[in-house]
């Protein structure tokens, strides 16, 4: 199966496409979309950017699903809702490139990775480096974007596994009458 992980962002999104074929893991391809050639406030054109961005990388390398980090939230509400907007368009182009999206939290790809959920972006290279068998660190960006390609591949097995011996039933949450279920 091959995965397009996806780590966003309004400057710089990561991308990362594996291969994974049971337990193992191949390297494809890495990268990053870089917005800064736009000016900082024109918005729309770089969610544009990002748009085209992962468009072009779904064509190059034909993912057969793709997983996408899910944004914490900041002390500064201005910057979790510019990069919830940047999150929105990744996803938007994926989904509209008919990938299904399976999504992970900073924390549970640390965990997967590293081992705990507050390692270094360090940490994360070295580990991203060593389970793709890399000749050398993936930039920050690209090696969190793998991190979730890698968690994907082994959670997807765990969530098959679970699908198949039980029939699992949407909750409706308290909170969102009619709304929001999981």
């Amino acid at each position: 199966m091959r995965i397009l992980g996806i780590d966003p962002g309004l400057q710089t999104t990561g991308f990362g496409v594996i291969e994974a074929d049971g337990p193992r893991l191949a390297y494809v391809a890495s990268g990053t979309i870089k917005t800064s050639a736009v000016a900082t406030g024109d918005l729309p054109a770089r969610l544009k950017i990002l748009f085209d961005g992962i468009r072009e990388v779904t064509a190059r390398y034909q993912p057969q699903c793709a997983a996408v980090e899910i944004v914490f939230v900041n002390v500064n509400p201005q910057s979790t809702l510019l990069l919830g907007q940047a999150r929105g368009a990744a996803i938007t182009a994926l989904v509209s490139a008919d990938l299904p999206v399976s999504e992970y939290t900073a924390l549970q790809m640390k965990k997967a990775i590293v081992g705990h959920g507050h390692a270094k972006k360090e940490q994360i290279q070295a580990m991203v480096q060593r389970l793709l068998a890399l000749p050398g660190l993936p930039g920050t960006d690209a090696a969190d974007a793998l991190g979730i390609a890698i968690m994907h591949a082994h959670a997807s097995v765990s969530f098959e596994a679970m699908s198949r011996s039980t029939t699992l039933q949407r909750r409706q949450h308290a909170q969102f009458k009619g709304g929001r279920t999981y």
